[in-house]
């Protein structure tokens, strides 16, 4: 092992954040056969540590500690849960170099990369933690003068999350802040390739008191603590529960634990980010339980250069959209789509930026582009340039594996590419970017639209009008204006057509994991009775207590309550159910949302004249 790698390998440890153990119930757990995995290093292919390989059981350990974390943390206060979250996102930041040390030699980016990787996971965080306490209901004017219609806003349950190895930091934030700012708890299911940083994070959620100490009864007199029994904690008048389930990561074998979080039906929410294969299969196995579903699939995405575009800024955009990550994201600009007056002009200074990118181990200082993550990975890239070769594409720079051998590849660009080529069709995932010649602007947006992927694509012009009509006509959930990087924690993240469902970030995300009510709650018993079903559609309430009203509306696991009424349905509000009873809402200004699809449009280089 390098020096440099052994050196990040013993700061960690001293630093406590090297775990290699999954976390189960609060307790860094070994798999039960104690079968391991290794964890490489893609730059230099030396094992940096081995880790549990767990599958179907210590899954469902998992799902049964969130289960039972759930009540405890569901009713923590908002603002509670917003100082737990704000303390989780100052130790992300704290341990910021740490962090994003571990990013690049368990996943291979440049440290720059990982340290700004490290920056824009930790925002999920502290974004959540704001908008913790802005979850808030709605009052609906009444359609009968002896009605009341409210909406309240309710935490989903088990959230599982399945994130990949390319941002091994970033995409559990994305995920699991707001599930936290919303009640929920989670199952981390992080890449088998780069567990370490989840695990780091799940540490450093620990030291922030995520599970925290929850009030059961009494008030405190004084006295020293102690241990009564396992989760309890006892002071004279006073009895604290440790909700010990709050965040459970769980890693190895994927088809496994993948199968345990589908076949749950404690689990009530699966989000997911990775290829477009793997989300079909979840989606398909969701709909056994009538789970939701939030996935952030494959792209192909195109970037736009119009004859009207500054040079300078398609170039620097371009190659910022290109070869980040080594081109290993959902959002790298897979088709670079160039307008015939300035195709050559961009060619020669697009290769020529693409020629002085350095390439190299993370660590090394101006290494601009890694290794990619494995060999499989370096094998498409070859099989994609071969097929476009055959087809009569051209080599304009790079094209080959790099000197440095190992996993590392040329920055390669391509000439003369065609729509029927796998390096239009398909997303390549790795440093190559294909050129394709357009002529027009509708021509452009046919060719840009030709895909059954729709999550980002980017454009180049001085033209406002153009930009407007472009951005309006592309089927994409992103759009970059002049600009290449816009995944930002206060925006929304996510694909329309088969590049995923639902939106990752801003405010969209923290309403995501929340089941939109029409009023809940009763009495245990009766409370316990009302739950003990896996449908949840409507329930009923009869009581002249206001206070019990209240209370029992929101214990109920229905999506409709009514209250002293037993006719409840109308136009003005949403209609749809919670667990087994279905997905989404009709009625209402909930129902229009169904029919709805979101883009994000960014608007970059608007300090030039």
């Amino acid at each position: 092992m390098s020096t440099e790698a052994e050196n990040v390998l013993t700061r960690l440890k001293n630093s406590g954040l090297l775990r290699s153990q999954g976390l189960i119930a609060g307790k860094w757990v070994d798999a039960h056969d104690r079968k391991t995995i290794k964890v490489c290093n893609p730059a230099t292919s030396e094992v940096i540590v081995d880790v549990p390989c767990m599958g179907q059981k210590e899954t469902n350990d998992a799902i049964s500690s969130a289960y039972e974390a759930f009540y405890s943390w569901s009713k923590l206060t908002a603002t509670e849960r917003s100082k737990y979250l704000r303390k989780w996102y100052d130790l992300l930041i704290a341990h910021k170099e740490d962090l994003g040390q571990l990013i690049t030699l368990e996943q291979g980016k440049p440290l720059k990369e990982s340290l700004g990787e490290v920056s824009y996971g930790a925002g999920f965080i502290e974004f959540a933690a704001e908008e913790a306490k802005r979850i808030y209901g709605d009052i609906i004017p009444a359609t009968l003068p002896d009605r009341r219609l409210f909406v309240l806003k309710q935490p989903v349950g088990v959230v599982g999350a399945i994130a990949p190895w390319n941002f091994p930091l970033a995409m559990i934030t994305r995920k699991v802040g707001p599930a936290l700012a919303c009640g929920c708890t989670v199952v981390i299911k992080p890449s088998e390739l780069t567990p370490l940083t989840a695990l780091a994070a799940a540490e450093l959620s620990l030291q922030a008191g995520i599970p925290p100490a929850v009030l059961i009864s009494g008030s405190i007199r004084g006295a020293n603590l102690a241990l009564t029994q396992p989760g309890l904690y006892f002071y004279p008048y006073l009895v604290f529960e440790l909700a010990c389930g709050v965040v459970n990561v769980v890693m190895g074998n994927a088809a496994d634990i993948g199968d345990a979080l589908l076949a749950s039906t404690q689990v009530r929410k699966i989000t997911f980010t990775g290829s477009t294969a793997v989300g079909k299969k979840l989606m398909a196995g969701a709909a056994g339980t009538v789970k939701r579903v939030s996935l952030e699939l494959g792209g192909n995405a195109p970037c736009i250069v119009f004859d009207d575009a500054d040079l300078d800024v398609a170039v620097k955009g371009a190659l910022a959209a290109k070869f980040r990550n080594s081109g290993q994201t959902c959002v790298c600009a897979n088709r670079v789509l160039v307008q015939e007056g300035i195709y050559e002009k961009f060619a020669n200074a697009f290769s020529k930026a693409v020629q002085n990118l350095q390439v190299g181990d993370g660590f090394t200082e101006g290494v601009a582009q890694g290794p990619l993550i494995n060999e499989a990975a370096v094998q498409k890239v070859e099989s994609f340039i071969k097929d476009a070769i055959s087809k009569g594409a051209k080599v304009l720079l790079g094209g080959k594996r790099h000197s440095l051998g190992m996993t590392f590849y040329e920055p390669t660009v391509i000439g003369d590419v065609k729509s029927e080529m796998l390096l239009s069709r398909e997303e390549v995932f790795g440093p190559v970017a294909p050129l394709l010649l357009f002529k027009t602007e509708e021509e452009a947006i046919r060719l840009a639209n030709d895909t059954n992927a729709g999550l980002a694509a980017y454009i180049f012009t001085n033209g406002i009008q153009r930009s407007w009509r472009v951005s309006e006509a592309l089927e994409y959930g992103l759009v970059g204006i002049n600009e290449g990087i816009i995944s930002t924690e206060v925006a929304p993240f996510g694909g329309v057509k088969q590049s995923g469902l639902g939106r990752e970030g801003s405010k969209e995300e923290v309403f995501g994991p929340v089941a939109p009510l029409l009023l809940f709650k009763t009495e245990e018993e009766a409370i316990r009775l009302a739950n003990d079903t896996n449908a949840g559609l409507a329930a009923y309430i009869f009581t002249n207590g206001i206070q019990r009203s209240w209370r029992v509306s929101e214990a109920l696991e229905y999506g409709l309550v009514g209250i002293n009424e037993g006719i409840i349905s109308t136009e003005v509000a949403p209609f749809g159910g919670v667990k087994q009873s279905g997905l989404g809402r009709e009625g209402s200004k909930y129902g229009m949302d169904e029919y709805l699809e979101m883009k994000y449009v960014c608007l970059g280089n608007m300090n030039s004249n």
